[in-house]
């Protein structure tokens, strides 16, 4: 079941970091739902149309896809969905239109490669962010080490730079992550790139556990997760937040009805983390 579709009122003056404690605070007894979504594919109108049936499915926060032409870490499935997008001529500033849409309902978490920030200065791609309502940046080609200027950036405009991890992530530098952590950890199941997989609650545990260790912030698990049963599955394993991307991209992309199309495994999703 969904959400009632109302807009989300944020309090005076708050953070990026304040909204994303407040969607996992409140997704009370479950773990908080991010599903993933492409933007400008298939077109920035329907990308936004997608992203609001998200909202009105239970979806707790939105992991916004910025088209991009290298993306190392996505799979076949969403790394055509941004192709396509750019060739239907997706641009940053439209993203931001739809991020701005999204903000009204429910937080808004980027999801880009290091050299779209660079292009505007870190300083300018945040201030732009924020302003369209954005409250995460995920960057899962900056090195720890190199996220000194990034980090300084969305710190002064009230963005969480979430970081990523991996079950091949050692412990002294998951320390140092978890203690540099703003919003949440993004935990990455498998090794590899996204994609739909055959996974359960025994692949997730010993991976949240360890992650869990040295976390201050939520820890939410990716990378792999498509159905209700996984979703729940993550959920038992002990994620504060489950993030699913492939399959919905895929649905939105096989349907002449891509918002419904998705909007529908949302609330299956939903319905898998609280029941």
């Amino acid at each position: 079941m969904g959400k009632p579709a109302r807009d989300r009122v944020p309090a005076v003056e708050t953070t990026g970091h304040d909204d994303i404690a407040t969607a996992f605070a409140t997704a009370t007894g479950r773990a908080a739902l991010m599903p993933y979504l492409m933007a400008g594919f298939p077109d920035m109108e329907t990308s936004l149309r997608i992203g609001l049936a998200y909202a009105d499915n239970g979806a707790d926060l939105v992991e916004l896809g910025v088209p991009y032409s290298d993306p190392l870490a996505d799979g076949p499935v969403i790394h055509a969905a941004g192709t396509a997008a750019l060739r239907a001529g997706a641009t940053f500033a439209g993203v931001l239109e739809v991020a701005a849409g999204l903000s009204r309902r429910l937080p808004v978490v980027l999801m880009c490669y290091v050299n779209i920030v660079l292009a505007r200065t870190p300083d300018g791609f945040c201030e732009a962010a924020r302003r369209a309502g954005v409250s995460g940046l995920i960057v899962p080609d900056l090195p720890l080490e190199e996220a000194g200027e990034i980090a300084a950036a969305c710190e002064a405009h009230g963005i969480a730079l979430v970081p990523l991890v991996a079950p091949t992530t050692p412990d002294d530098r998951l320390r140092e992550i978890g203690a540099r952590a703003r919003g949440f950890i993004y935990t990455v199941s498998v090794t590899g790139t996204t994609g739909e997989r055959t996974s359960g609650e025994d692949k997730y545990r010993a991976l949240l556990a360890r992650v869990k260790e040295h976390a201050d912030v939520p820890v939410a698990i990716g990378f792999g997760i498509s159905t209700p049963e996984q979703a729940a599955a993550a959920a038992g394993a002990g994620a504060d937040g489950v993030i699913v991307g492939t399959r919905l991209v895929r649905a939105a992309a096989e349907s002449d009805d891509p918002a419904a199309a998705a909007g529908e495994l949302v609330a299956g999703l939903h319905a898998g983390l609280i029941g």
